[in-house]
């Protein structure tokens, strides 16, 4: 089985978004992380209620997918498409916001619409959802991001599941920080770009190098 990585996105902070194309620049670091999100999402005219109620990580997964999901009917159920995904700070923003509404006794307002997030696998929920994937879902915490761990656990994903398609890669939002990294990968696909490694370390490293 020959892996391809079909096409990748790239959301940090010296730009907005970037697959194969470059769009737009942004402030290195910006002021309002959320803001940069959402803007982005009205500036693609995409129509989906729920991304306004998810917390930063999951709408950074969810703009990634969208990008790269864009030639696929979203209405037809995906049985031979995951979703595997990696990050450093798992969702720390979210159990922070989360402590907030906890920390005071006499002002005390634990909030479900922010615990729902505090744990990271609801970003390949949402995503899930929205593009009715239906093949193997996992979310890994890992010290930094390491291209020979995708690779080993993406390609066991294609033989143990059967997949023909993947989304993973790195999704991390921390300090107010982004830093996105996620490819589709296809078997068989007829791409040059081979899933391993090396090509997954250039992809996140040739913008990485602009922080």
């Amino acid at each position: 089985m020959k892996i391809k990585i079909t096409d990748y996105c790239r959301i940090f902070p010296c730009r907005e978004l970037v697959t194969r194309y470059m769009w737009s620049k942004c402030a290195p670091k910006p002021a309002d992380l959320n803001q940069v999100l959402i803007d982005q999402y009205n500036r693609r005219r995409i129509d989906y209620r729920r991304f306004f109620k998810m917390d930063t990580l999951s709408k950074a997964g969810f703009l990634a997918a969208e990008l790269l999901l864009e030639d696929f009917d979203r209405e037809q159920p995906k049985e031979n498409m995951g979703i595997i995904l990696f990050n450093h700070s798992s969702s720390l923003e979210a159990d922070e916001a989360y402590q907030q509404t906890i920390n005071d006794k006499d002002n005390y307002f634990p909030s479900p619409a922010v615990f729902v997030y505090t744990l990271p696998n609801i970003v390949t929920g949402e995503i899930a959802i929205r593009h009715k994937i239906h093949g193997e879902t996992a979310f890994y915490i890992t010290p930094r991001f390491q291209p020979d761990l995708i690779e080993e656990i993406g390609k066991s994903a294609f033989s143990a599941s059967g997949l023909k398609y993947l989304l993973t890669g790195w999704v991390e939002i921390s300090n107010d920080m982004i830093d996105v990294c996620m490819m589709l990968c296809e078997s068989d696909g007829k791409r040059k770009m081979a899933f391993h490694a090396g090509n997954i370390a250039k992809i996140y490293q040739c913008y990485r190098r602009n922080l």
